[in-house]
């Protein structure tokens, strides 16, 4: 089974509000929203993954961020190891780079069966810290 080191951002405004994507492509998991990211290369920490991920996928410089929680997902085909941080200060606006659609959700509004199942246990944490 394949398996991916992932590093995902959970962008957090003045507002409260955190940032969702929307998942692009075929595949079982179109059309649900997620926090944005993706693999981990070889070469890479997982910071510097995020920091490269976060500019492709929307446009923005991380400036302050801090390793929030570390979770591993079995899927149907694949496994993943994720680790999410807390992404509370960048430089740029974010933009849909890819074509992926934005949204800005108060934390309390997330809907975990909007994401990805993976990202379920961070929108419980999320939710908790208020």
């Amino acid at each position: 089974m394949n398996h991916f080191d992932v590093a995902a951002g959970v962008l957090c405004d003045s507002r409260g509000r955190v940032l969702i994507a929307e998942r692009l492509g075929g595949g079982p998991f179109h059309g649900l929203w997620e926090f944005p990211g993706g693999k981990i290369a070889s070469d890479e920490t997982p910071l510097e993954a995020l920091s490269r991920e976060l500019a492709e996928e929307l446009g923005i410089e991380v400036t302050t961020c801090a390793s929030f929680m570390n979770l591993r997902h079995e899927y149907e085909d694949r496994v993943v190891t994720i680790e999410f941080f807390i992404v509370s200060a960048w430089n740029s606006e974010p933009v849909g780079r890819e074509g992926q659609a934005l949204r800005w959700v108060p934390r309390d509004r997330l809907d975990a069966n909007e994401l990805l199942p993976a990202d379920v246990p961070v929108v419980e944490a999320l939710q908790q810290q208020h």
